[in-house]
C-alpha cells in the first residue's frame, strides 16, 4: 500500500445509531472507524465513476464525436512495426 500525506480533513454529521452501526461494521472488519469509512467511500466512488456510461453532448459536439468515430484511422508506422513483432509472451522459451 502506498503512503500518502494526509493533509485534508472531512467532517460529517450522522445519527448516533448510524455511528454505532459503522463502528460495529468497522470492528467486524478489524479496521479503525476512519479506515472503514474511507475504504467504503472510495469503493463506492470507484463504482460511481466507472459506471458513468451516459454523457450528454450538444448537436454540434455529437456530430464531431460521430465524425471522429467514423474517420479512417491514421496509420502509425511505429505502432505497426511494434505490433508486427512477437510479444514477450509470444516468444518460445522452450529451448
Amino acid at each position: 500500500m502506498s503512503v500518502h500525506c494526509l493533509d485534508a480533513r472531512l467532517d460529517l454529521r450522522l445519527s448516533s445509531a448510524t455511528k454505532r452501526t459503522l463502528k460495529s461494521a468497522a470492528a467486524v472488519s478489524r479496521r479503525s472507524l476512519t479506515d472503514f469509512i474511507l475504504e467504503s467511500a472510495l469503493s463506492r466512488t470507484d463504482e460511481t465513476l466507472t459506471d458513468r456510461r451516459t454523457f450528454v453532448l450538444s448537436k454540434a459536439n455529437w456530430s464531431a464525436f460521430q465524425a471522429a468515430l467514423d474517420a479512417p484511422i491514421c496509420p502509425l508506422p511505429r505502432m505497426q512495426r511494434l505490433l508486427s513483432k512477437p510479444g514477450f509472451f509470444d516468444v518460445d522459451s522452450s529451448d
